[in-house]
């Protein structure tokens, strides 16, 4: 395997099932893929609740309230061989709350595994260096982007 994803669920207000993990992996994987990231690498999401996302957000960001998805980047920009570990550059790891997750998927009016999918394409943009709140062109670039992605993650064909 070219990329290792590991999925762990730390919650229990939400039912995760083998088709959000499927869902997950495909969303990191069509993100490294459209990103041309071709080097073997690891990211690691964890599934929490408001609470635990709650306490990261405080800790890490000074932001005390609860967030869909938290991005933990493991590289700045460049990188060598001796970054990676047995093959694989741990690319970072992407927490998401699946409370909130599940909460916007029902007001948007799409699936909560398409909105995990989201999450996932949004924080595994930020995981290789994106960052839409640096500036209004750097948002269009991550955001169109996301678009793109997740029409692959979707199926859908350009026009």
């Amino acid at each position: 395997m070219k990329h290792r994803i590991y999925v762990k669920n730390e919650q229990k207000e939400v039912a995760y099932t083998p088709a959000m993990r499927s869902y997950i992996v495909s969303a990191i994987t069509k993100t490294l893929k459209y990103e041309q990231f071709e080097d073997p690498c690891e990211v690691s999401v964890t599934l929490t609740n408001d609470e635990g996302i709650r306490k990261l957000n405080k800790e890490y960001r000074d932001k005390d309230k609860e967030t869909d998805v938290l991005s933990f980047p493991l590289i700045d920009g460049e990188y060598s061989e001796e970054d990676m570990i047995d093959g694989y550059l741990p690319l970072g790891d992407i927490v998401i709350s699946l409370e909130r997750c599940r909460e916007q998927a029902e007001n948007i009016g799409h699936s909560l595994n398409e909105e995990a999918a989201f999450l996932c394409v949004h924080s595994t943009l930020h995981l290789l260096g994106y960052d839409h709140e640096t500036g209004e062109e750097d948002e269009k670039e991550m955001f169109d982007h996301q678009k793109a992605v997740m029409k692959l993650v979707r199926g859908e064909k350009d026009e």
